[in-house]
């Protein structure tokens, strides 16, 4: 199919020598005036226009500034036609876009040979962007498909930490999942916002299975002992927070961006941290305690609460669990995030697939 020519010249006599020229190659569309090749413009793509400058009412150049200002006709190669031959035009033309330039009267071959230099080069740039805007999209999606193992690979890992102390890997899927909904639903409330991005719930949401990955230093016997740890067994067993970031360091440290990284060493280092300062492993208060350690503290303790462990029972119904949570705002827990949790519970109910009408029950 030929490339199609808008020719635009208040001329009708340069009109009808510009078609003559041209013709026989490509398909030519013709205007008498700007306003008119705005308009044809409207409804068609032309693949190069010849624009004349001098012209009534509106010149090539506000033309020109019309063209570009347009995201439909922007990238259409423009060539000016003028009988002004001074170096002053050419150099505007030029500074406005043009591609090229040819004086009037015109010389066939001149003409010929702007034309099919200027549409071949317009083609090769339009190839050359989708070459570039397919590679993008390649590297995107391979960049995508990365993260995806990147995540399945973490995702494991701490599954398979997690069932040394004789759990089933629930917990690591699940507080994931808790620390999303609340991070989201704290969003959605316009609450932390300093810190709560789109970008920083994402990274919190990947960062979250990371958090005990440290309890891979801990003694089999310690975190299998099915009742309460003596003094010198939980001091062994708080390392894991501190065995956690350095863990996180080696393995991460200097293949992740620094912002997840930092969330993930957050993470892992203080969702043991209680909000009036007696947690471990810093004894940090308030809101000293990174925002992504509190959210995740009330993510882990409610977990732990729901879920069988191999020194306690489930607790039930889901409400004694939300009492508890409650009695602890403010010495445990952020009061602000576990006050939005606790009214969270109807989310929670259909989550667990818990009647909204009746309290949980074994």
């Amino acid at each position: 199919m030929k490339n199609v020519i808008l020719v635009i010249d208040d001329d009708k006599a340069n009109l009808s020598l510009a078609q003559a020229l041209l013709d026989a190659q490509y398909r030519i569309a013709a205007c008498t005036s700007g306003a008119a090749a705005l308009k044809y413009l409207e409804r068609h793509r032309p693949d190069l226009i010849l624009l004349d400058i001098n012209m009534p009412v509106m010149d090539g150049y506000e033309v020109m500034e019309r063209l570009r200002a347009n995201t439909a006709t922007k990238s259409i190669p423009v060539i000016f036609l003028t009988a002004d031959n001074l170096a002053e035009t050419e150099i505007k033309c030029f500074q406005m876009g043009a591609l090229d330039f040819v004086v009037k009267p015109f010389v066939p071959d001149i003409l010929l040979s702007r034309v099919c230099k200027t549409i071949e080069l317009d083609q090769y740039r339009n190839n050359l962007e989708k070459m570039v805007n397919d590679q993008a999209e390649k590297i995107t999606e391979n960049a995508r498909r990365l993260g995806e193992i990147q995540e399945s690979v973490i995702i494991g890992m701490a599954n398979l930490i997690e069932s040394r102390d004789g759990s089933t890997g629930k917990h690591v899927k699940n507080t994931q999942t808790y620390v999303k909904m609340i991070a989201n639903e704290l969003y959605e409330r316009g609450l932390f916002l300093d810190t709560l991005t789109p970008d920083y719930i994402q990274n919190l949401s990947k960062a979250a299975p990371l958090h005990d990955v440290g309890k891979i230093k801990i003694p089999d016997a310690i975190l299998q002992k099915p009742g309460r740890l003596t003094s010198e067994e939980f001091d062994t067993m708080k390392l894991h927070t501190t065995h956690s970031r350095q863990i996180i360091e080696t393995i991460i440290g200097d293949i992740e961006d620094e912002h997840y990284v930092r969330i993930v060493e957050d993470i892992a280092m203080y969702h043991h941290e209680r909000y009036d300062g007696t947690g471990y492993p810093a004894g940090l208060t308030g809101e000293n305690i990174p925002l992504s350690a509190r959210i995740m503290a009330v993510a882990d303790v409610f977990d732990a609460l729901y879920e069988e462990r191999c020194y306690k029972p489930p607790i039930r119904p889901i409400e004694r669990i939300m009492q508890i949570m409650s009695e602890n705002r403010g010495t445990q827990f952020d009061p602000v995030i576990v006050d939005v949790f606790i009214d969270m519970l109807p989310q929670l109910k259909e989550m667990l697939h818990i009647s909204p009408e009746a309290p949980d029950s074994i």
